[in-house]
């Protein structure tokens, strides 16, 4: 199956002023409020894509090309069938790979705990440095999260569509 274009993150310095620019322009939820020592931000949605607001905090996690300073859209993910088979193929590929830097610095990838929780599962360093990740279950606030125990996906997703669901940031 073809994988599909779930997330998209920007790296920002005013997570509050960008998250809601998205918001109060677009219509955007916010489904989410990040904080954490890798980053700050927000998990918005349209009820199909996952937009990722971020302020990092850790050097390592953003990346050493880019930095804590830079802003701009920082990475894309896409939801895979089956995470094993799409990480054989990007190595067939030969264009694409982990960025264990990364992974390691967010604790992902190679067993590690996050994988299956949902959102990134592997970041990759892809063609003309367009960092990406890959996940098999899907990100927050998209139809076809995956998340074990994350009843509220389907509900953010619906109330992005028009439902109802009450307020969250």
């Amino acid at each position: 199956a073809m994988a599909q274009i779930r997330h998209i993150a920007i790296q920002t310095q005013d997570e509050e002023a960008t998250a809601n620019f998205y918001v109060e322009n677009f219509g955007l939820s916010k489904v989410r409020k990040l904080d954490s020592d890798r980053a700050s931000g927000y998990y918005l949605t349209d009820g199909n894509i996952n937009l990722a607001i971020l302020r990092f905090k850790n050097g390592a996690v953003a990346g050493v090309e880019r930095g804590l300073g830079w802003s701009g859209i920082h990475h894309i993910g896409f939801q895979v069938d089956d995470l094993d088979e799409a990480a054989t193929k990007l190595a067939t590929s030969g264009m694409a790979k982990p960025r264990d830097d990364v992974n390691e610095a967010m604790g992902l990838g190679k067993g590690g705990h996050r994988v299956g929780e949902g959102n990134v599962e592997v970041r990759y360093g892809g063609p003309d440095n367009v960092l990406f990740d890959i996940s098999q279950t899907g990100w927050v606030g998209t139809p076809t999260n995956k998340v074990r125990g994350c009843a509220g996906a389907a509900a953010w997703a619906s109330r992005a569509r028009g439902g109802s669901t009450g307020s969250r940031a």
